[in-house]
């Protein structure tokens, strides 16, 4: 029997429900979910295996109209992630309907979905009436040749599994891309990352979780099997870090402890986590955070 392997890329605005559906697809938690929008910042993939196919997802940032030089390395590599895709998923959140920003990416798949698949995936379908549904499908459909269309709720499962099994007979015939049991080709130090920056997003609010990152600096395997994990949490100003760290050292401690603990049951064995936060004035202009994210350094004008 052969094999099928390919890249499916999730593409859609800003909380659209692109994390929570490569989990559900991929069975474990490899991409960051808050209420924060813009919260998934490189193109991490997520490994899903259905039957005799391996599919490899793209989960791309949200598609929005970009303002600072990070949105706009965040926003190609959305588009950049669709363009190397085998099939493209675009996922548009039920309640919301066709706002300006689906029409914005609407207009890009003229131009990225040429000679590639591109399904429609209405999501969080939970929350509203069945006639507001078919109204909306239509419109996209009207909007957008779509191959298929899923009618989905990533949160609760609903129609998960009947796209994956879609997708899974759309891409080509070839060898498994990763190893049967890799369910992401992020390298640990950045899962980790991640964990926690997810953690101070949802404890931060307004617009400092945007204006800070996490870089997994050291990483060391001890001999009773646990790990050591040291991470700098870069800000731009000193009130940030002060924010951060809480009065009395009291939001650093919860964070790193929620981030910890998440980290031991996804590893599956103990581990030491040590954050710092160092302010960092420049850092959205620094290309190596970019390179850290996965994400590509644009100069200012482009």
């Amino acid at each position: 029997m052969s094999t099928r392997a390919g890249f499916v890329a999730l593409i859609g605005e800003p909380n659209a429900g692109k994390s929570t559906l490569l989990n559900r697809m991929v069975g474990a938690k490899v991409s960051i979910v808050t209420h924060k929008v813009q919260t998934t910042r490189a193109r991490i993939r997520g490994v899903a295996m259905e039957g005799d196919a391996q599919i490899v997802f793209v989960d791309t940032p949200g598609l929005f109209q970009p303002r600072r030089r990070l949105d706009r390395a965040m926003v190609a590599a959305a588009w950049g992630g669709a363009a190397d895709a085998d099939v493209v998923v675009l996922l548009v959140e039920a309640q919301r309907g066709v706002t300006e920003g689906v029409e914005r990416i609407l207009d890009g798949l003229a131009d990225i979905g040429q000679g590639r698949k591109v399904a429609l995936a209405i999501n969080k379908i939970d929350r509203v009436q069945a006639e507001v549904l078919l109204g909306l499908s239509k419109d996209l459909n009207d909007r957008y040749p779509f191959i298929e269309t899923f009618m989905i709720s990533a949160e609760r499962g609903h129609g998960v599994d009947a796209l994956r099994q879609w997708l899974a007979a759309e891409l080509p015939e070839g060898p498994w891309l990763y190893p049967e049991d890799q369910i992401a080709d992020l390298p640990m130090r950045m899962i980790a990352a991640e964990m926690t920056r997810e953690k101070l997003t949802l404890r931060l609010h307004q617009e400092l979780p945007y204006q800070l990152t996490v870089e997994t600096e050291g990483w060391e395997e001890r001999k009773d099997g646990s790990a050591r994990i040291d991470q700098l949490i870069y800000v731009v100003r000193d009130g940030h870090k002060g924010i951060v760290l809480g009065n009395k050292g009291e939001t650093i401690k919860a964070v790193s402890k929620a981030a910890r603990e998440e980290l031991e049951e996804f590893l599956g064995r103990r581990v030491h986590l040590f954050l710092q936060v160092k302010v960092r004035p420049n850092w959205l202009d620094e290309a190596e955070r970019y390179s850290e994210m996965g994400l590509e350094f644009k100069d200012g004008n482009s």
